[in-house]
């Protein structure tokens, strides 16, 4: 057990893996790391699939069966990506009915190219949803302009959200209120809350890496100084709003009926500045009820050397305002850094999708 990890959780956080292949599953390296590090989660993507689907000494069978069957492409990848993902939730499952359903969770990703089709969007997460038929999958739906009615209307379903991409406080206010009128319209349509659940995936290292770039461009002492404090400061002042939206009277209503609360979680947690402490984005984002998805090599090197403090959000809510008030004063436009992460970052998916397309392609052709 490694001393450090488990530290991490008993402070509060919940320890995700930020990957998944059916080599996981099957050596029991996934069971593994529930048992020796922790790990209480997985979310997926589809750079994550795209990278797995390769390995055709793992996925041939299944590849020539789907071939053999006559399945087209897009089914085929669905069923490839559910195979995983339903596996993987019945690993979990011992820790999903432990906790509740408070851990124990697996997300799947609707396609991004979907990313700004609201209804196709919805129509997807329910395929997903019944394509696994576990009670622990989690559907992950980005928090874009059109996102945002799906993640309600998913949720109103009754199928649990993992909301991803979200970058700005502005944006996680309307995640956190689509949840809550999803909520809503569940409870009025007679939908158990109890067994809805969400976690609203608030991104990290990509906001330094952006602002990184425009404070120096700007090059003044001031501004150098503000490097690798802005993501960190936006993260912990999104918990600040959590914690506001969630004593709110209107969540202690849903509350009472049985709803549960929708977690703050970190992702793109890896550190992509080599200058930066390798587990700054874990250690400085400890707070309980959060949950933190991690790449491997940010899981080992935490399990490493890691540092558990205590709550490192709630104390520094006066800090990380100051912070992001002299990024803006220094002359940075959050409101165009969080645009263009957004866009990136739809972007960046919609290439790995491609990406898993064509790889997938190439290994039908050899089964």
């Amino acid at each position: 057990m490694s001393d450090n990890l488990k530290a991490l959780h008993d402070a509060g956080v919940s320890i995700w893996l930020d990957d998944l292949s059916r080599q996981r599953i099957e050596s029991g390296d996934l069971k593994k790391l529930i048992d020796e590090k922790s790990v209480t989660g997985v979310t997926t993507n589809p750079s994550i699939f795209a990278a797995a689907f390769k390995d055709m000494s793992v996925y041939g069978d299944k590849l020539r069966e789907l071939k053999e069957a006559g399945t087209d492409l897009d089914e085929t990848i669905r069923q490839l990506m559910s195979m995983d993902v339903k596996d993987a939730c019945k690993i979990f499952a011992d820790l999903y009915s432990k906790t509740d359903g408070y851990d124990g969770r697996v997300s799947i990703e609707v396609s991004p190219l979907l990313a700004n089709e609201t209804e196709p969007t919805i129509e997807q997460a329910k395929v997903l949803h019944d394509m696994v038929d576990e009670e622990n999958v989690l559907i992950k739906i980005p928090a874009t302009k059109a996102g945002l009615p799906a993640i309600r209307k998913t949720i109103a379903n009754g199928i649990s959200v993992n909301v991803t991409l979200i970058f700005s406080l502005e944006r996680y206010r309307e995640v956190m209120d689509a949840y809550l009128s999803g909520l809503e319209d569940a409870l009025e349509a007679g939908k158990d809350l109890s067994k809805i659940h969400s976690v609203a995936s608030f991104f990290v290292s990509r906001v330094d890496t952006e602002i990184d770039k425009r404070l120096e461009a700007i090059g003044s002492e001031d501004a150098l100084a503000l490097r690798g404090k802005a993501a960190i400061a936006n993260a912990q002042l999104a918990y600040k709003a959590y914690k506001e939206v969630f004593s709110s009277d209107r969540f202690k209503a849903l509350k009472a009926k049985g709803a549960n609360l929708q977690r703050p979680l970190w992702a793109s947690t890896g550190v992509k500045n080599p200058e930066y402490d390798d587990t700054m984005y874990v250690a400085e984002l400890i707070a309980e009820p959060c949950v933190n998805t991690m790449p491997g090599a940010t899981m080992d090197a935490f399990a490493d050397h890691g540092k558990v403090a205590g709550d490192t959000i709630t104390p520094a809510f006066d800090e990380a305002e100051k912070t992001m008030a002299a990024v803006e004063k220094i002359g940075i436009d959050l409101n165009d850094v969080f645009d263009v992460l957004e866009k990136e970052g739809v972007e960046k998916f919609n290439v790995s999708w491609y990406e898993l397309v064509d790889g997938v392609k190439e290994a039908l052709a050899k089964a």
